[in-house]
């Protein structure tokens, strides 16, 4: 079970529990939704993961949330590679996963939805809506979030006419001149549409204090990786990775951040996943390499099939954003 098997899991449930009559007689209608959201849970919380299905479900059922939840629980309970379920609050079910046991299977399962998703984006970020009289900083937005939602597999169609959006507090053409359009870009993204984004000098800096900065470093690293190791003679090949659970878990959860930062209308979401994605590998790539005069192993291969699925997450995730992932930097 990786995280983005949660979504489908949960939905097999509701299912399964209208089906068999605990939660609506007489058939699934209005009951069971089409999707349903999963995210991480936030500091503090229970488990790894939550999802307020039972709030979605519960006036269509005709039982109050906690009661759904409670009815949904018992049987996610028992589903295959999930440690365990627990009911917080009103309603809202938390989930807890064992280790990823299988890294191979989290990177194909990986790069195989980046495709899908970069395919999806990529055709429909040219469908964008009349922009005729939007800020620099709506546009930004709006095409961010278009390309987000296409790659879930949505529409021009599925935008709201409007999306709040702060404008800049200071001239358009100024903050691209000074700052560049790609780190401008991040900056206007990297914090809520309603907000408006504060610029400093940092932004222009290359250090671990900028964000920007290690997001495109750590994507060029990762690229640096695949040179060294071609020059060495070996190349990634999948593979149990034992030594790199944060960057495995920051994997696992991509396709998650993904469908939360469409279904929430916030490319925030996906621009903090892509920080705790390069932090991890930037942690990361110093044990990706054969030491010395240590020769190359199948650990070094799976380690380095690790470090290019980190630098594939980080190019289509700032694609999404409209921004370039440099080779070199």
């Amino acid at each position: 079970m990786t995280p983005a098997d949660l979504s489908p899991c949960v939905v097999r449930a509701v299912r399964c529990a209208v089906a068999d009559g605990e939660l609506q007689e007489g058939g699934a209608e209005g009951v069971v939704p089409q999707r349903v959201v999963v995210e991480r849970t936030r500091p503090g919380g229970v488990g790894d993961y939550a999802t307020p299905v039972a709030f979605q479900i519960a006036r269509a059922a005709g039982r109050p949330p906690r009661d759904v939840a409670d009815v949904l629980a018992r049987r996610l309970a028992a589903e295959p590679g999930i440690e365990r379920v627990e009911v917080t609050g009103a309603g809202f079910l938390n989930f807890v996963l064992p280790p990823p046991s299988a890294p191979a299977v989290v990177l194909d399962a990986v790069l195989h939805d980046v495709a899908i998703r970069d395919v999806r984006g990529g055709a429909m970020a040219a469908a964008l809506a009349d922009e005729t009289g939007l800020g620099l900083r709506e546009r930004v937005v709006r095409r961010s979030v278009l390309r987000l939602v296409c790659a879930q597999g949505g529409t021009e169609r599925d935008l709201p006419e409007v999306l709040p959006v702060a404008p800049l507090a200071k001239r358009d053409s100024d903050v691209v001149e000074r700052y560049g359009a790609a780190a401008a870009h991040w900056r206007m993204l990297a914090v809520p549409a309603r907000e408006t984004p504060v610029f400093s000098e940092g932004l222009l800096l290359q250090g671990e204090g900028n964000e920007f900065f290690r997001v495109r470093y750590a994507h060029a690293r990762s690229r640096a990786l695949l040179r060294n190791a071609d020059q060495l003679g070996f190349h990634p090949e999948s593979g149990d990775v034992t030594d790199a659970p944060a960057l495995l878990r920051a994997l696992a959860d991509h396709p998650l951040a993904l469908e939360a930062a469409a279904h929430h209308r916030a490319p925030e979401r996906l621009a903090r996943h892509l920080v705790e994605v390069a932090d991890a590998l930037l942690d990361f790539q110093y044990r990706v390499l054969p030491q010395g005069d240590e020769k190359p192993s199948a650990a070094h291969r799976a380690r380095l099939a690790l470090a290019e699925a980190a630098g594939t997450v980080l190019a289509g995730g700032l694609a999404l954003l409209g921004i370039d992932a440099p080779e070199r930097l």
